[in-house]
């Protein structure tokens, strides 16, 4: 019996709207396995191959929309504000509509309505120094395959009960979860882009050209790569976890790179200004 067959049984309607992505193929893996019917909506061709691949079928969008119970939006961020307008009037009273990144959401992109629900989630990842059972899970680093990891979760707008129902679901579709921490739409901004990606993301990409560098002066690439991940985890797990203090020539050499690299009011990420000059040009560049 094919999955779709299976589907027909199912109690509560859920639909997917981008399935056949990389984030809407994870979560329709995961959700395929529960007791959720599911309503596949994908455009792309792509997409549709994609979970032909997987032995499903896509549903057509006019027709699943005013019939489900959860609207899941997995599309890129920029295209949250128009699909929203077109889904959004199709919902059906008291429907959950989530969204999977708490940018548009910040930014006001997000049609709403006062009869319906909008819940905003997304994943921690599995953890640096979190343990995993298995080699298949430490391997699965982005998290939702095999390894554990937390998710963030909050509600925009709407009924406690929709919201419970909308948390199981995510993680459902994030498994396997530990923890699903509840927070506001603005402290997940906070969290993603301010200190994730502004912040996190931007030392990575230093640490990497700080690789490439000492490469081009020289340095065989294998022992520069292995020098520099082992030293990225140690100040990491004493930063963290306290696994043992800097030393005092470290303290001097951190003092001089936060003086060479960093500006004093680095801290200004983290307010609202900032936060909303950032969103802007995320979601602005990613509309050209």
């Amino acid at each position: 019996m094919s999955h779709i067959v299976q589907q027909q049984t199912k109690s509560t309607n859920i639909a997917i709207i981008g399935a056949g992505g990389k984030m809407g193929c994870r979560i329709t893996d995961n959700l395929i396995k529960g007791e959720s019917k599911l309503s596949l909506i994908e455009k792309g061709e792509e997409g549709i191959a994609s979970l032909q691949e997987r032995g499903l079928a896509t549903a057509v969008g006019e027709e699943a929309l005013p019939q489900a119970d959860v609207i899941i939006m997995a599309v890129p961020d920029t295209l949250i504000g128009p699909i929203s307008k077109s889904v959004v009037p199709q919902m059906k009273a008291n429907a959950t509509l989530i969204l999977l990144d708490p940018a548009a959401a910040y930014a006001d992109h997000v049609t709403l309505r006062d009869d319906c629900t909008f819940v905003v989630t997304h994943p921690c990842h599995p953890q640096l120094f979190g343990e995993q059972d298995t080699p298949e899970a430490r391997q699965d680093m982005f998290g939702g395959i095999a390894a554990k990891q937390d998710i963030v979760i909050a509600l925009q707008q709407g009924k406690e009960e929709n919201f419970n129902r909308a948390r199981q679901i995510c993680i459902d579709m994030f498994a396997p979860v530990v923890n699903c921490y509840r927070i506001t739409v603005e402290q997940m901004a906070l969290l993603e882009p301010a200190a994730a990606e502004v912040v996190a993301a931007s030392a990575a990409c230093i640490m990497k050209e700080a690789t490439d560098q000492v490469i081009e002066m020289g340095i065989p690439p294998e022992a520069a790569r292995s020098f520099m991940l082992g030293h990225i985890q140690i100040p990491l797990a004493i930063a963290f976890n306290n696994v043992n203090p800097f030393s005092d020539a470290a303290k001097v050499a951190i003092d001089y790179g936060y003086e060479k690299i960093f500006k004093e009011d680095w801290k200004d990420v983290f307010t609202k200004e900032s936060l909303d000059e950032v969103i802007h040009k995320m979601l602005a560049e990613k509309e050209k």
